[in-house]
């Protein structure tokens, strides 16, 4: 299953709530979620702790225009919209958190 997540995780508990209730499968993290993919932020140790049993991506160009590309957890996954097509074709399912 691929969960996307695009709600900051310093001001909304989706990536939270995914990650205790997914077992397995990819995350995508767009819009303000890609904040949770750079280290030195507050779910960084969960998101490491994450990458055991799910595969986590975050969307590139979001990232950049943030200014975020260059602080990425290492073991996260850059994909540009071609792969995020790429993404929801591969998995059955898809659950967008909000």
């Amino acid at each position: 299953m691929l969960h996307i997540i695009n709600k900051s995780p310093l001001g909304n508990n989706s990536l939270d709530s995914c990650l205790r209730a997914a077992g397995s499968g990819d995350i995508l993290l767009i819009e303000d979620a890609v904040y949770a993919a750079t280290k030195g932020n507050s779910m960084e140790g969960r998101v490491r702790e994450a990458m055991s049993r799910l595969k986590i991506y975050v969307l590139l160009p979001d990232l950049e225009a943030r200014g975020l590309a260059d602080r990425i957890i290492e073991g996260v996954s850059k994909v540009e919209y071609g792969g995020f097509v790429d993404l929801v074709a591969a998995n059955k399912n898809c659950q967008s958190w909000l």
